[in-house]
């Protein structure tokens, strides 16, 4: 133990702590509750990454039901983390959220839900549940949502959030990258360059282009590499512009999604619902890495 422990100091408080909570919870430091009863919490897609008025990044997070986009204050590194895991970059060796993950599964536990779960003082709190073999009840640990995001985005686990924290949070302002890469509806995309038109083979069309997908899309046929043409009657010229014509679908309704794959055009119908973070990791299409 001595010797982990050591390692582990060298790498942060976030891996130590996971590590101590989960391997050894007798010995885990006070537990702090959820603030908020888990049913009145919200289920909710990470889009992108941006940047607040203030210069800080945020990380976007897509509300279905009231077709609301909830920015989170978070960390320099975990804006790069995310990013990465949105764009399917793989590193040559495993960064913190990558070591994290393994230590996890290497303990025989699963991260399955994360939480933002309250805001005080403008600080936002969130928490992991983790389900671990032996244990009836899941381990529920304090996290900073930085790094609770981080590492749902690579895992598959759900979003949740309180109402309190969607309230506040709408209210902050903030712009797209420029090199924005965008998930709705469990589809990725990004920006089309002459470069990836050529070398993909798109038509000469305004639209994005599919980097990763999951979920009913997936299953309807999608897959990375299309040039998404229309959504609904109207063409996005950027990610930004497919997130808000999701967002923009009549509720209740599907979002169609017109699309070239495969030197043919196609339609689907997509539930605007957020899909299920999981069919990307056990049966999702790895996506290309742009």
């Amino acid at each position: 133990m001595g010797y982990l422990r050591n390692i582990l100091l060298g790498l942060g408080g976030l891996a130590l702590g996971l590590f101590i909570t989960v391997a050894f919870p007798g010995q885990a430091p006070a537990e702090r509750k959820l603030a908020v009863d888990p049913d009145k919490l919200v289920e909710v897609e990470i889009a992108t990454v941006a940047i607040a008025s203030n210069g800080n990044p945020v990380v976007l997070l897509r509300e279905p039901h009231d077709n609301m986009v909830v920015p989170i204050f978070i960390g320099p590194e975990q804006a790069v983390a995310i990013s990465r895991a949105l764009r399917a970059t793989e590193m040559p060796r495993p960064m913190t959220h990558d070591l994290m993950i393994n230590v996890i599964a290497g303990l025989e536990a699963e991260l399955t839900r994360v939480y933002v779960d309250d805001l005080q003082d403008n600080a936002f709190f969130g928490m992991l549940e983790i389900a671990m073999t032996g244990h009836d009840e899941p381990l529920r640990i304090d996290s900073r949502p930085s790094d609770a995001l981080a590492l749902a985005v690579r895992t598959g686990a759900t979003i949740h959030i309180a109402p309190k924290v969607m309230k506040a949070a709408v209210a902050i302002e903030y712009q797209g990258l420029e090199d924005e890469v965008v998930t709705a509806v469990g589809i990725t995309v990004n920006l089309v360059t002459e470069d990836l038109q050529t070398a993909l083979k798109l038509p000469d069309q305004d639209g994005v282009l599919v980097s990763k997908v999951t979920g009913p899309a997936l299953e309807a046929g999608l897959k990375p590499g299309a040039l998404i043409i229309r959504v609904n009657d109207d063409t996005p010229a950027t990610p930004m512009e497919f997130l808000e014509l999701v967002r923009t679908t009549e509720e209740g309704e599907d979002v169609a999604i017109t699309y070239w794959q495969d030197g043919e055009e196609h339609r689907i119908q997509v539930p605007t619902d957020v899909p299920a973070p999981r069919q990307f990791r056990d049966r999702g299409d790895p996506g290309i890495e742009l």
